[in-house]
């Protein structure tokens, strides 16, 4: 029997308790693939180190469990799978397309300051000159790895044929065939050297050996879908579909956040809310 040719899956970060907008993100995934006769996945990005607990993650787990979700096992969690990250991070490297960057956060939002369009300019970079960069090497210095546009241009001889299929809607209307724009972005960082691998780099190496075929996320994430068709078509990656969905915002207008200290789902628990109470506020 053939697997099912519809992938989904939903990647929560443990860096605190799921809201209502997590449940909203992973009941549309679940229900995409479960009307598709396919397979939902669920993927722990906890890349993090500093930030991801084990208790958050459990807590991922029970909070799905308890809105009546079911995933395919094992789940993939990110910091089991550096090796896979790191493969791809050596092919780019050996073919040119990414460099070490030794600037900080403000060298760059300095860079950006003084280019020609200011603000609205990505930050553009370039390898040093080998013993330059050998010898900070040497010393121990911070850097991070980013992807070189100007290499993957010529690479791939341009970008006008990158595509991607907008199945829901971004954040400005976007729908149906999308023109890739990675240069929006500039230069994005891949990995740093205490990190082995960032959020872009990782997203598309788990999608490819999940086999996801539909991304479904919020339209947050719209933007990142221009560097990742990128990344895709550099490391010889399928490109699945992409389905952005409306992001939630509460009373006060303001959109779902951990950050925010938005209700969790253990708190609406706690409160006496059910999971059938729940799933229909949210259209379910």
């Amino acid at each position: 029997m053939s697997p099912p040719d519809f992938v989904t899956r939903f990647a929560p970060s443990p860096t605190g308790y799921l809201h209502r907008g997590h449940a909203f993100s992973a009941l549309t995934a679940f229900h995409a693939a479960r009307d598709a006769g396919g397979r939902f996945c669920l993927r722990i990005e906890d890349i993090d180190a500093t930030r991801c607990r084990p208790e958050y993650e459990t807590a991922i787990y029970e909070d799905l469990a308890w809105l009546g979700l079911a995933w395919e096992q094992p789940v993939r969690r990110q910091s089991q799978h550096m090796a896979d990250y790191g493969a791809a991070l050596r092919d780019l490297s050996e073919r040119g397309l990414i460099y070490r960057c030794f600037r900080t956060r403000r060298e760059v939002a300095e860079a950006i300051e003084r280019a020609p369009h200011g603000a609205m300019e990505a930050f553009r970079g370039a390898p040093l000159p080998p013993d330059e960069e050998a010898r900070r090497v040497e010393a121990g210095e911070a850097y991070a790895w980013r992807l070189s546009l100007d290499a993957a241009d010529r690479a791939l001889g341009g970008f006008a044929h990158l595509t991607f299929d907008e199945r829901g809607e971004g954040p400005g209307g976007e729908r149906g065939t999308i023109q890739a724009r990675p240069e929006l972005g500039g230069d994005v960082v891949l990995a740093r050297k205490d990190v082995g691998v960032a959020y872009h780099l990782a997203v598309v190496v788990d999608d490819a050996l999940q086999g996801v075929t539909e991304v479904i996320r919020g339209r947050d994430l719209f933007e990142a879908t221009h560097v990742q068709r990128l990344l895709q078509a550099l490391l010889a990656l399928p490109t699945p579909g992409y389905r952005h969905h409306r992001l939630l915002a509460g009373p006060d207008g303001k959109r779902y956040a951990k950050r925010d200290r938005a209700q969790t789902l253990r708190e609406l628990r706690a409160s006496g809310m059910t999971a059938d109470e729940l799933r229909g506020d949210l259209g379910f």
